[in-house]
């Protein structure tokens, strides 16, 4: 992942420069693009395990997730449209028996539950 965020930055920073490059000489590369395609390169080679990794991970997620989300989707679409603010929920907790529960944060303005009051003590009070 960290790669892949140097290769996004690296890009942004990278493409506003290319048109300017192309207008350079029609003689071949410039130093400049030249430049621009070894560090390309050497950006494509770095990105090539993660790349790899990435499709390994796809292979072997893929027809779960697939399946996941035919059996599951409808009721993710109708959860997602009653949810107004994920930031208001816990994050979600599986129990021991496999059930997930997602908790509401308390709202704001909101008091704690009331405590029960002790019964004062009987005797004399020190003051």
């Amino acid at each position: 992942m960290k790669h892949a965020r140097a290769f996004a930055l690296t890009f942004a920073l990278v493409a506003p420069a290319a048109p300017a490059l192309a207008q350079e000489e029609d003689n071949g590369p410039s130093m400049m693009e030249q430049g621009l395609q070894l560090f390309m390169e050497g950006l494509r080679q770095e990105m090539a395990p993660a790349v790899k990794d990435l499709r390994g991970f796809a292979e072997r997620a893929g027809p779960s997730m697939r399946s996941f989300f035919q059996e599951m989707g409808p009721a993710l679409a109708e959860m997602m449209d009653e949810v107004q603010d994920w930031t208001r929920y816990y994050p979600p907790e599986m129990l021991p028996n496999g059930d997930i529960l997602i908790r509401r944060r308390p709202e704001p303005g909101d008091d704690p539950a009331p405590e029960e009051k002790e019964d004062p003590p009987v005797g004399p009070t020190d003051i």
